[in-house]
């Protein structure tokens, strides 16, 4: 009798490859979100996986963006990350859904309705009731915390955080809360909530002022340097972003790449726009 046939081992899908096409099924809503936010699994070739899926019908309505944009805008930050190198956005997808198009990204974190705590971005800030940072902690500014009091915004002095920072200015995002941050306890950091992004006006507005106006790390420059080439025309990922944002914020994304690299410095607030999130949470 001959020996049975030998089938290889099949290769592992990649997240992108199972959030994209795999068999999406929705458990239940995030109810404090602003926006529909699903909590869903894909399923495809035997591996599922957690997920968020936010279908584009659950967006509401913003008067500086365009309707029903905000999926694409959360997909090219995850496109932005990835060249990066730094991959602090969670795999993102446009896909169709039960309730239409929309963003599905992995879920990072216990799920929902988890026993164990979830991240906990307290580790990461804080409201101290002093007039300077102790080390390891950068001031942000001064904060109203109610009965007429202020406590000063801190941030760590983190270069984990510090991407996400960076990431921040090149993106213009307008929506950097505390709860958008994730850090897990393997010593990973996520960003979350991308879809505020990418207009062509300045928008940067973020709890993450710590670094203003200090020198780039040399890493962080690096990094902006290779995005700048994947930015250039002809390179796949400049078309790929012209497939989700417009030509003009394509244009501008590319600006303020260069114009990072040209000054070395991390951003600071213009003044004309406000500079920190509410609630800050």
């Amino acid at each position: 009798m001959s020996a049975p046939e030998r089938i290889p081992p099949q290769p592992r899908l990649t997240a992108d490859e199972v959030l994209a096409d795999g068999e999406l099924t929705v458990h239940g809503r995030i109810v404090d979100a602003s926006n529909a936010v699903l909590y869903a699994t894909a399923e495809l070739a035997g591996q599922r996986l957690p997920c968020v899926y936010k279908p584009v019908a659950g967006e509401r309505p913003l008067w500086d963006f365009p309707d029903g944009t905000l999926a694409q805008r959360e997909v090219a930050a995850y496109e932005v990350s990835r060249a990066l190198g730094w991959d602090v956005v969670p795999p993102t997808v446009l896909r169709d859904g039960p309730l239409g198009a929309g963003m599905c990204q992995l879920w990072v974190g216990p799920a929902p309705d988890a026993e164990e705590a979830g991240p906990d971005p307290a580790q990461l800030l804080a409201l101290i009731d002093a007039e300077e940072p102790e080390p390891g902690w950068k001031a942000v500014g001064f904060a109203e915390v109610g009965a007429g009091r202020t406590a000063l915004l801190v941030h760590a002095d983190d270069e984990r955080l510090r991407r996400i920072a960076a990431l921040d200015a090149v993106i213009n995002n307008g929506d950097r809360k505390g709860g958008h941050l994730l850090p897990l306890p393997d010593g990973r950091l996520y960003g979350i909530d991308h879809g505020v992004t990418f207009h062509t006006d300045n928008k940067l507005r973020t709890l993450l002022w710590g670094w203003a106006g200090e020198a780039l790390p040399a890493p962080v420059r690096a990094a902006l340097a290779a995005l700048g080439a994947e930015l250039a025309e002809g390179r796949p990922l400049l078309a790929r972003l012209r497939e989700l944002i417009t030509a003009a914020e394509c244009e501008a994304l590319r600006e303020r790449t260069a114009a990072l690299l040209r000054t070395g410095r991390h951003p600071g607030p213009t003044g004309e726009w406000p500079a920190i999130p509410w609630p800050l949470v």
